[in-house]
C-alpha cells in the first residue's frame, strides 16, 4: 500500500515552492522506509527548479541530501533496522548488474542510474526527493550515518561531501601535494576540509578575500583573490591539482596555467554555458582538464566514515520549510555560509 507524505514542490519551472502531499510506494522486499529529518539544499536543486538545464519534470520535489532515521524495512533487508541513522544521496536505483554497478560505480550505470528526484524510475514513475517527510528507497542506495555526525550536518555530505571526496581521492591529494580549491561555497568549504585532512597543502582561489578567515579556519594554508590579475602570475605552475567548484564560466587558460606539468584541473561545478580553452594550455605541459561526477555507494559510505573520523563538518544554516524560497534567492548570491539545510519537521 502506498503512503501519503507531506512535501514541498515546485509546480512549474521557476515557480515558488508550495506545500503538497505526495505518494510514496509500498515497501518492497528490499526497501527501506526513512523518516526524513533534514535535507540539504544543493545549488543543483535551484538549477533544476529554474529549468536551467532544460530537463525539468514538474511538479518537482527536489532534494538529494537526505538524512533521517529508518522506520521500517522489507523482509529481505539485513543491513538496516528501525532506528538506524541513514542517508540517501543523488541516486535511488540502478540495474545492479552491469560492469559499472558491479564495480561500485552506480552513477555510471549502463542502463541509466535513477536520480533521487526529477527522474523516472524503471517502473516509469517519477521520483520525488528529500523536501518531504519520508521516502522509500532500495536498501542498496541507503548509507549509514556515523554517530559522530549530527544528522543536520551530515545531510550536505550526501552530495557536497562525495562530490569533493571523489576527485581528491582519485587525483591523490595528500602529503607533498599542492591542491587548490576554486570557490569557497557549499562545495568548496567541504573540499578544503577534506583536502587538508588528507594532508595536502591547500590554497583557496576565490573571487575576493571576503571569506579568507573562514578558508584558513577550514584548513587552507593560502587564500588568493582571482579578481587580482597578479594572482595568476604569482601562482603560475604551482599546483598538482585544482578542483573547480563554481558553476560560472572560468578563464580556463588562466587556471590551467596554474598547474605543474602533468597537473589536473577537475571541474565539479556545472556552468549553464559551454566553456572554451586553447589546446596549447594542455599540450605544452601535459596538463589534464577533467570532470568528476559524484561517487558510488561504497565511496559515499567511505566518505562519511572519513569525515566522521577526521572531523570534517559542513557549516550549515538550518531553515524551516517556509524559508526555502528565500534560500533559493540567497544561494545564487553566495549569501550563505555555507549550506542551507531544511528542518523537515517544519513541514508538519
Amino acid at each position: 500500500m502506498t503512503t501519503s507524505t507531506r512535501a514541498l514542490q515546485a509546480p512549474t519551472a521557476g515557480a515558488p515552492m508550495e506545500r503538497t502531499t505526495i505518494e510514496r510506494r509500498a515497501l518492497g522486499d528490499s526497501d527501506v522506509r526513512i523518516d526524513i529529518r533534514f535535507c540539504g539544499i544543493c545549488h543543483s536543486d535551484i538549477h533544476q527548479v529554474d529549468h536551467d538545464w532544460g530537463r525539468g519534470m514538474f511538479p518537482m520535489v527536489p532534494g538529494h541530501e537526505i538524512a533521517g532515521v529508518v522506520t521500517d524495512v522489507g523482509p529481505a533487508v539485513t543491513r538496516f533496522a528501525p532506528g538506524d541513522r541513514v542517508g540517501v544521496g543523488c541516486f535511488v536505483d540502478s540495474c545492479g548488474t552491469c560492469e559499472q554497478c558491479v564495480a561500485g560505480e552506480e552513477q555510471f550505470c549502463v542502463r541509466g542510474v535513477v536520480a533521487t528526484y526529477n527522474a523516472k524510475g524503471y517502473d516509469g514513475e517519477p521520483t520525488y526527493g528529500g523536501y518531504s517527510e519520508a521516502i522509500v528507497v532500495s536498501d542498496r542506495f541507503v548509507v549509514r550515518i556515523p554517530d559522530a555526525l549530527e544528522l543536520d550536518v551530515a545531510a550536505p555530505l550526501l552530495c557536497a561531501g562525495i562530490t569533493m571526496y571523489s576527485p581528491l581521492k582519485r587525483w591523490n591529494a595528500g602529503p607533498g601535494q599542492q591542491v587548490a580549491i576554486v570557490g569557497m561555497g557549499g562545495l568548496g568549504h567541504v573540499g578544503v576540509q577534506i583536502a587538508a585532512a588528507m594532508g595536502a597543502e591547500v590554497t583557496v582561489l576565490s573571487q575576493t578575500l571576503s571569506k579568507q578567515a573562514d578558508g584558513l579556519r577550514f584548513g587552507a594554508s593560502h587564500y588568493h583573490a582571482t579578481s587580482d590579475a597578479a594572482t595568476f602570475t604569482e601562482l603560475r605552475g604551482r599546483f598538482d591539482l585544482i578542483v573547480n567548484t563554481v558553476s560560472a564560466n572560468l578563464d580556463l587558460d588562466a587556471h590551467l596555467g596554474l598547474l605543474k606539468p602533468g597537473g589536473a584541473l577537475v571541474g565539479v561545478g556545472l556552468p549553464s554555458e559551454p566553456e572554451s580553452f586553447s589546446a596549447f594550455s594542455l599540450i605544452g605541459r601535459n596538463r589534464i582538464l577533467a570532470g568528476s561526477n559524484t561517487g558510488g555507494l561504497a565511496a559515499t559510505q567511505e566518505m562519511l566514515d572519513y569525515c566522521a573520523q577526521h572531523g570534517v563538518a559542513p557549516a550549515i544554516e538550518v531553515i524551516g520549510a517556509d524559508q526555502v524560497g528565500e534560500a533559493y534567492e540567497r544561494v545564487p548570491r553566495s549569501d550563505v555560509r555555507y549550506r542551507f539545510v531544511i528542518d523537515i519537521a517544519t513541514l508538519a
